[in-house]
């Protein structure tokens, strides 16, 4: 008989694309995947990883298995939900996806609610772009999501997948704080135009939103600076090196050589939790949605 754990291993760098990410994903090494998937190899004596390059694919035999895998783990999901469910208490293992400003203005108090109240419960945090968040909860990888989307760029949520709203997260202009756009108590998007800009990479809702935002105004955006990082896109703006859009969620103090002023029409992201709809039931999901929607609330009194 296969062992579901090997079974959750080969899914998981089916969903992830690598052993490395898969790892990541599950909590473990990258040889502790990689050992899991030998065993399984030689339980079903079946290769199952293919070396191509420096990384690994998988064969045909491996994805057929990957599927049914999935089938298997919605099973015992289910399974887990209807124990979990009569205890009436949040146990186990809650695996909590989210965007990094989401990881760093909001989760860490809710993290700590969590275990304070759920001794029992085992809570996870993997940092992960809204858009591969969403499939991975459809896929069953994370049991939650935090999330964000722009209404121009809204972010498509998978069939078996219920949301929670939290609320918007409005968006600043932060330029150097001797640009002459600073003498504008709020500045409108036309003003926008022929800036040097700051921004994610392509590919990013952030990202997305900047570049349609500027072209429904009538021009393609200069972004001279493809930075990931927030923190890393205010020191540029501190240097004067250009103009950034941020959100308020999870950023700290401006440096005194930076500036913020609002927008006209306002930017906002919408900051929502996704989960599987067959784990409603589930106590530790309850638990979560309702310490995320608590301390979303006392941050805007």
């Amino acid at each position: 008989m296969m062992d579901l754990g090997r079974l959750r291993a080969l899914h998981a760098v089916a969903v992830h694309g690598s052993v490395g990410r898969a790892a990541a994903a599950l909590g473990f090494t990258p040889s502790a995947v990689s050992q899991q998937i030998a065993k399984l190899e030689r339980e079903t004596r079946t290769v199952l990883l293919e070396r191509q390059g420096r990384g690994v694919v998988l064969t045909d035999a491996a994805r057929r298995l990957a599927d049914t895998a999935q089938q298997l783990l919605a099973l015992v999901e289910e399974a887990e939900v209807t124990l979990e469910e009569q205890r009436g208490q949040a146990v186990g293992r809650l695996l909590i996806a989210a965007f990094a400003t989401g990881a760093r203005g909001l989760l860490p108090p809710v993290l700590a609610d969590l275990r304070q109240r759920c001794p029992e419960l085992d809570v996870r945090l993997l940092e992960s772009d809204p858009y591969l968040a969403a499939e991975l909860v459809a896929r069953g990888e994370v049991d939650l999501a935090l999330v964000q989307d722009w209404p121009t760029v809204p972010l498509s949520v998978p069939a078996g997948v219920s949301r929670l709203d939290l609320g918007p997260d409005p968006v600043d202009l932060l330029l150097p704080a001797g640009d002459p756009l600073t003498e504008l108590a709020v500045v409108p998007v036309a003003r926008l135009l022929g800036q040097r800009w700051i921004s994610v990479p392509p590919g990013n809702i952030c990202h997305d939103w900047l570049v349609r935002t500027l072209r429904e105004a009538g021009e393609e955006p200069d972004v001279v600076y493809q930075v990931g990082e927030f923190e890393t896109q205010i020191a540029l703006i501190d240097a004067g090196l250009g103009l950034g859009l941020v959100p308020r969620l999870g950023r700290g103090p401006l440096p005194a050589g930076v500036a913020a002023r609002p927008v006209e029409p306002e930017p906002s992201r919408r900051v929502f939790a996704l989960w599987r709809s067959q784990a409603s039931r589930r106590p530790a999901i309850t638990a979560a949605l309702t310490a995320m929607r608590e301390r979303w609330e006392m941050r805007e009194r």
